[in-house]
């Protein structure tokens, strides 16, 4: 979850997108947006400083980006590979349904401490500060894994590993949303995330059935990602200090990335005020929005979570094919993202296409119980339905951010997309943890009804927005894939 503070302010540069203008307080001088500007604005030849600067600076760029993509690689592999742990841990730990969904609660609590670590890292050390301290709890909680400790201190290295994942997603993504070109940066980023995702349960699925490791051996894996990690974004922010994040991040609105340039040079627009942080709590848009998140991670958090256990014990299906599946779900939701956001969208407009992929998501559902009860239960049927239903729930994040964002006051838009997000983050604990406490007193069956229904919720919720402004319902109301906002 973004930091409230952080994203209005932020503004980096990108290749295409040119060099913040003016920042005040800078230790440099403003410089052209590129090479080719350079040219236009300055008649002598003979200074190519400016020119070699602008392409060091947009080279330092590309570097971060990439350390920030393989970081979120790291995320997306943490977070899916739960779900292929969860049978791992009641064998080893010898745990009840209901006890080992209690790690489904420890994750979230990061992303809390988080957004209030987060300014005072970067105020006191700057991105600098976050390159080190994020890896550096992944490092703690895969260390401690490894090592098998009883399950009360593996939640707490649970709970360090999300304090990690809770400090970069929420410092590069709001990095990423202050840049001129914010929703590509912010593409590669969920798209390295959902990378990560899918490849995760696949490798650990291949290391403990094929390879027949012990559970805890995919936790030095992730602990070598977790060191490269480290010396990847060490490097590539190695000279983002304090000192450098307070002289981009002024009061200034041409600075603020929520602002259009021409909003920017006007100065009777609107600024963010203080008192926006209360007022988005004022407007039912926000509430319906907080209500459809929760639904909505809460599904997938609940299907990547039990997914696995549902296919070995009523699917009929072998502990690897069952982690193939937890992948596929995750491939689905990547190019769901991708294909279903970017072309989808466009032409039906966000309202109209994300009802259409709810009501194919309860058709796939339905292909999957029928795939496990009547049709034999053929693992490689019902392993389909599940990407199909992925590519479904693939853009509903992004879907429920952009249609927030076109109901809501521009200065609100930070305050209430973070909102918004923490709640989304917390039925992302509770159901898959009540998902549990059924699947322990009713059986794992109830898994494939308990999804159905919050499928059917989130639709319902859905359908409670308002509808857009008028502007928006023509034309603005198309193409939400582009804002790539959340996973």
């Amino acid at each position: 979850m973004a930091s409230l503070d952080e994203t209005t302010r932020e503004r980096e540069p990108l290749l295409s997108g040119g060099l913040a203008q003016n920042r005040a307080f800078s230790r440099s001088p403003p410089r052209p947006h590129n090479a080719i500007e350079t040219r236009r604005r300055t008649s002598d030849p003979g200074k190519p400083a400016s020119i070699s600067a602008d392409i060091r600076r947009s080279t330092n760029t590309l570097a971060q980006i990439a350390a920030a993509m393989f970081s979120f690689i790291v995320l997306g592999m943490l977070v899916s590979t739960l779900g292929v742990m969860v049978p791992q841990f009641e064998a080893y730990y010898h745990l009840t349904d209901l006890r080992v969904s209690s790690i489904f609660l420890v994750w979230p609590s990061g992303y809390v401490v988080a957004s209030y670590l987060n300014g005072a890292i970067h105020s006191r050390f700057g991105r600098r500060g976050v390159a080190a301290v994020g890896p550096l709890f992944h490092v703690v909680m895969a260390a401690a894994a490894a090592l098998h400790p009883p399950f009360p201190v593996l939640l707490v290295a649970m709970a360090v590993g999300s304090l990690g994942t809770g400090v970069l997603d929420g410092s590069f993504c709001a990095w990423a949303g202050g840049m001129r070109n914010a929703n590509v940066v912010q593409g590669f980023l969920h798209g390295s995330y959902s990378a990560g995702a899918a490849v995760g349960p696949f490798l650990a699925g291949t290391m403990l059935e094929v390879g027949r490791l012990p559970w805890y051996a995919w936790y030095y894996v992730l602990l070598g990602a977790s060191v490269l990690e480290a010396v990847a974004l060490l490097l590539a922010f190695r000279f983002e200090d304090a000192a450098s994040y307070r002289s981009t991040h002024t009061q200034d609105p041409d600075q603020d990335p929520l602002l259009s340039p021409a909003s920017a040079q006007d100065p009777t627009s609107t600024s963010v005020s203080p008192s926006s942080k209360t007022a988005i709590f004022k407007h039912t848009a926000t509430w319906i929005c907080a209500l459809y998140f929760l639904a909505c991670v809460g599904t997938e958090n609940a299907i990547s979570g039990w997914i696995v256990v549902f296919m070995t014990r009523g699917g009929r299906s072998s502990p690897y094919l069952a982690s193939l599946t937890s992948s596929l779900f995750w491939v689905g939701q990547a190019a769901g993202r991708v294909v279903l956001g970017a072309l989808a969208n466009d032409r039906l407009g966000v309202r109209r296409a994300t009802t259409v992929y709810l009501l194919a998501a309860l058709v796939f559902e339905a292909l999957f119980v029928a795939s496990v009860r009547f049709i034999g239960g053929i693992p490689a049927f019902a392993a389909a339905a599940i990407a199909l239903l992925g590519f479904c729930l693939g853009p509903l994040f992004p879907s429920g951010v952009y249609v927030l964002a076109r109901l809501l006051p521009r200065e609100m838009h930070v305050g209430a997309v973070s909102f918004v997000v923490l709640v989304g983050q917390v039925g992302g604990a509770v159901l898959p943890f009540a998902l549990g406490a059924l699947v322990e007193g009713l059986g794992i069956q109830v898994f494939q009804v308990v999804v159905f229904v919050l499928i059917l919720a989130t639709l319902g919720i859905w359908l409670a927005f308002p509808r857009l402004p008028a502007a928006d319902a023509g034309c603005g109301d198309r193409g939400s894939g582009r804002g790539q906002l959340g996973r």
